[in-house]
């Protein structure tokens, strides 16, 4: 928790920013690929009890290799979309090699720390039909949910209350 309170003292924008950024679909999808293979490793210790054939379950193999190779290829992307919801300095951050291991490391648990085990039997229906599309595919989904949730949110939706704020844009 105190790397986490470290990192966000570091990447908050002040709160004398006039209007705080929203990231594009585009940007949120990079994000969210450069985070999915550790989520899903996540998801995997978490979902322990599913059997070991399980997709998060496995450690290796060509379901998680697909997401880790689109992972590196949006770390570009992803690194200047969480810039763009930073102070400026943090990009230099950002440059270094320690970056994307720490962001990843904190971002992941906080996803997957809402998972409970009676959650991982859906997880696992969800993961399996979701293997079949590319890696990007599947972050479009994971983004386009957080907006739908997030306009419910903002419409009252008691059972959105407690879906985090994400600064991603509103769908037009």
């Amino acid at each position: 928790m105190k790397r986490l309170a470290l990192f966000l003292a570091i990447a908050t924008p002040s709160v004398a920013a006039a209007q705080t950024p929203c990231l594009t679909a585009a940007e949120a999808e990079s994000i969210a690929l450069v985070a999915l293979p550790d989520i899903i490793r996540e998801t995997g210790r978490v979902c322990a009890a599913l059997p070991a054939s399980s997709l998060v379950r496995r450690t290796s193999g060509p379901f998680i290799a697909k997401y880790q190779i689109a992972a590196d290829a949006a770390w570009p992307a992803a690194r200047a979309a969480i810039a763009k919801l930073s102070d400026p300095s943090v990009m230099m951050l950002l440059q270094s090699d320690y970056a994307r291991p720490l962001i990843t490391s904190l971002f992941a648990p906080q996803v997957v720390g809402r998972v409970t085990a009676s959650d991982c039997p859906t997880i696992d229906r969800l993961a399996t039909l979701l293997e079949p599309l590319p890696a990007r595919n599947t972050a479009g989904i994971v983004v386009a949910t957080l907006q739908y949730l997030k306009a419910e949110k903002a419409r009252g939706t008691t059972a959105v209350a407690d879906v985090p704020d994400l600064p991603v844009c509103s769908v037009r």
